[in-house]
């Protein structure tokens, strides 16, 4: 969830900056122009033209990943896990839902997850090195358990023998 926010967030400041850049680039053009300040002309040219042209387009790219906040949210935190539910939660159609799933996996948003045909599903595998395991300590006859990545008891710090 929190890399889809970063994402919206990066969207969103994209667009108030352009924003900003148009409105201020027009007074820029008239105190340059007046006071032959040309370097201020220029940049408020530059600034107008980068606000006109790209404002309206980073709003509606920043609206039009509205859903995929909501699709992200929907799995991560209202624990829907097929298509079905998250449209019918969401009032969307079932295709648009596949879209932004496809969206949100190849993103890396639904970490965590894995999609099994029209079923999103907890993804539980761990690599080798952080699986945990039991062990009786040859040496002083404790329980624990213990990762590849340590494997000595947690009280004698002996190493673990595997079977």
């Amino acid at each position: 969830m929190k890399e889809v926010k970063k994402y919206l967030k990066i969207l969103l400041t994209l667009s108030v900056i352009l924003s900003v850049m148009l409105v201020a680039g027009i007074p820029m053009i008239i105190v340059g122009a007046s006071n032959q300040i040309y370097s201020v002309m220029g940049i408020g040219i530059a600034f107008t033209a980068l606000g006109f042209y790209g404002t309206p387009t980073a709003w509606a790219i920043y609206g039009s990943n509205m859903p995929l906040k909501r699709v992200v949210y929907a799995v991560c935190e209202e624990n829907l896990y097929t298509v079905s539910e998250i449209a019918q939660q969401l009032s969307m159609d079932e295709n648009s839902v596949r879209g932004w799933l496809d969206k949100a996996f190849n993103r890396g948003f639904l970490k965590g997850f894995i999609r099994n045909g029209d079923m999103i599903e907890l993804n539980d595998n761990v690599s080798a090195g952080k699986r945990e395991r039991a062990a009786q300590c040859p040496n002083c006859g404790a329980k624990f358990t213990y990762t590849a990545d340590n494997p000595r008891c947690p009280y004698c710090n002996s190493p673990v023998v595997r079977q």
